[in-house]
């Protein structure tokens, strides 16, 4: 507010000065132009014919002489002034006199193509200097400092990744009492880098430092550093870093560093000049001659792999922090946090949401907790029940219900079918997880699915959990065989069976998983792409006939053996499929009391209120004569 009056003042007083100087240039210009005469040689001139005409205003006598001069004279009381000019035919004019306010106004007329200019030439050079027309400075640094105006954030609201929090965690314990550590001959960190998928909060753990330390935290993106002229990113780094000095023991957040800090001498022409510069100057400013005692450089990126080697030397970044997806018991913490501002029903369990969302980062999950939110606000809910986390976390990983899709009654019982394979399958194969949902509403593009979810986070998959992969995605199929016939099959098993062979070749490549290969690496690369993206492989044609061989034993083996699943429980399949028609979708429980022979019971709110709805007789299952299957003592095919 001060500068904003002092601006003000400065201007007004501008403007001031330049009016009087138009307006006195003015006068004298008018001065310079129009003749001052005594009375008695204007009398002389009316004698000898001399004067054209006058403006008579009171004792003020203004007018043109015969020869052009323009004149200006004061005159006494004279009544006979009049006559004598009207005999001499001199031209008169009377005024009233002026008055105070037509003088002002004629001033201010006269002074509004001045003012006029003036305010164009203001505007333009706030414009210049407010869109970012600062020619002068392009180098200064575009470091925000973060205030508690955006919000307190501390590690109470970050969860979820306890080891993070725990590094980061004595960096504000130096910052708040540093002889704790100096005291011993340490060293506070010149440079922290945190680095891990998207989402995993990466820039909510540098604001929680910004809330726990109580020191100036500046902060800036990779991208406003780098400018398109030469010399103007590094230019800036000096002056973030120079910002930085006079409020240590301060932090500089560095958003997206690998905008900036990509390896030099990479890409068309040897690189980006700009980039590189701006890359050595940061290279210099954390470890150069000059130190900067008490300013700490935290940096977040997604893509440590592309950094120069020399940025993550220690001395620079001391501390290469991973900030990686939280497993089940962190995807609880977190979910609890994003749930302290939502109204819970009572049979909300965390629990059993974080055991649903396998891989979910910390921003899935609180968009997780915002579409449930907003799903209950649709409906006028007062409280977020299981029901909407449910439909929300379906949203999220597959998409929205399709209801609106049309589907003749025999593409939903093949559906049906199919999904109550699958469902079967999971059910009964001993290392597949456990069974959470089957569901024959479309959702993207599948017409149904299966859900299952682990108890604990798999971190890796033994060959028995491989094998039951297999035979689950094969349930689908065989389901559609056993209800169809092979001949009446369709290309609903295609996501099966892509999924099943990218599981079968990596057993045989990566894994080594067959006995008849061995433990041998056949992808060609370190990652994985020699035999899906085309790189020169380092084995015979020998060798892939034996890989395709190994494939298509693995899923002719899983294919036979989901096949005497569903044949020794083909009522199952039967009674499955029907309830699946009935109720659309089944939770885990609701579908192991089916296979039991149980029926289930379902309270549902209507518009009339709530129901009780009891699935069918258990016996009863679908009839179609046009597909009958025969007898359920059918001889089962061997596995080959």
């Amino acid at each position: 507010m001060k500068n904003l009056g002092r601006n003000l003042a400065l201007w007004v007083s501008i403007i001031l000065v330049l009016l009087f100087l138009v307006n006195m240039f003015q006068i004298k210009s008018n001065q310079r132009a129009v003749q001052q005469l005594a009375y008695s040689d204007f009398v002389t001139d009316v004698d000898s014919s001399r004067v054209r005409s006058v403006v008579i205003q009171n004792h003020n006598i203004s007018g043109v002489l015969t020869d052009g001069t323009a004149f200006e004279t004061y005159a006494p009381t004279d009544p006979s002034l009049i006559k004598r000019m009207i005999s001499k035919k001199v031209e008169i004019v009377a005024k009233p006199l002026d008055h105070g306010s037509s003088s002002l106004l004629h001033y201010f007329l006269n002074s509004l193509p001045i003012l006029l200019l003036i305010a164009a030439w203001f505007f333009i050079m706030r414009q210049m200097s407010g869109a970012g027309g600062r020619a002068m400075g392009f180098g200064k640094s575009r470091a925000r400092i973060l205030t508690e105006k955006q919000g307190r954030i501390t590690f109470d609201d970050v969860a979820g990744i306890d080891e993070a929090k725990g590094e980061l965690q004595e960096i504000v314990e130096f910052l708040k009492d540093p002889q704790k550590f100096t005291r011993l001959g340490g060293k506070i960190p010149k440079g922290v880098l945190l680095s891990g998928p998207p989402g995993t909060g990466k820039t909510l753990l540098a604001r929680a430092i910004a809330g726990e330390a109580n020191v100036p935290f500046f902060t800036i993106s990779g991208s406003d550093i780098v400018e398109m002229f030469v010399g103007v990113g590094a230019s800036r780094v000096r002056n973030m870093f120079e910002q930085g000095k006079k409020a240590a023991p301060c932090i500089i957040f560095i958003d997206e560093i690998d905008a900036v800090g990509r390896h030099r001498g990479v890409g068309m022409g040897g690189g980006n000049d700009e980039r590189e510069q701006t890359l050595n100057q940061m290279l210099v400013e954390m470890d150069g001659f000059e130190s900067n005692e008490g300013v700490i450089l935290i940096a977040a990126t997604n893509r440590p792999d592309v950094l120069d080697p020399a940025l993550l030397r220690p001395g620079r970044f001391d501390r290469q922090v991973v900030v990686p997806n939280p497993d089940i018991n962190g995807r609880e913490k977190v979910l609890r946090v994003h749930m302290r501002k939502v109204p819970l029903a009572s049979d909300v369990d965390p629990r059993i949401i974080a055991r649903g969302t396998p891989g979910f980062s910390g921003a899935d999950l609180a968009n997780l907790v915002n579409e449930a939110a907003l799903a209950a606000a649709r409906l006028n809910r007062r409280t977020v029940s299981m029901q909407e986390f449910e439909n929300a976390k379906d949203k999220v990983l597959m998409g929205v219900e399709r209801r609106s899709l049309v589907m003749n009654d025999d593409e939903k019982k093949r559906t049906a079918y199919h999904e109550a394979g699958h469902a079967i399958a999971a059910v009964l194969v001993p290392e597949s997880e456990p069974i959470h949902k089957a569901t024959i509403i479309p959702r993207g593009q599948a017409l149904g699915m299966v859900m299952r979810l682990p108890e604990n986070d798999r971190l890796s998959m033994s060959y028995k959990n491989a094998r039951a992969h297999l035979v689950v995605a094969m349930g689908g199929r065989v389901a559609e065989e056993v209800a169809y016939g092979k001949d009446n099959i369709c290309n609903g098993a295609m996501g099966d069976i892509r999924m099943a062979t990218r599981v079968a070749r990596s057993m045989v490549t990566e894994w080594g998983m067959s006995k008849k290969l061995g433990m041998v690496t056949y992808t060609g690369d370190d990652h994985g792409n020699g035999l899906f993206a085309g790189a020169s492989r380092q084995f015979s044609e020998q060798t892939a006939r034996e890989i395709d061989e190994e494939v298509k034993s693995l899923i002719d083996v899983a294919y036979h053996e989901a096949r005497s699943y569903l044949y020794n429980n083909i009522d199952a399949l039967h009674r499955l499929a029907a309830a699946l028609l009935e109720f659309e979708t089944l939770t885990g429980e609701e579908i192991r009391q089916i296979m039991r022979g149980q029926p289930i019971e379902r309270t549902e709110t209507e518009d009339n209120g709530p129901i009780n709805r009891r699935s069918s007789v258990p016996q009863a299952v679908l009839k179609d004569d046009s597909h009958s299957v025969g007898s359920h003592t059918t001889p089962l095919p061997q596995p080959g």
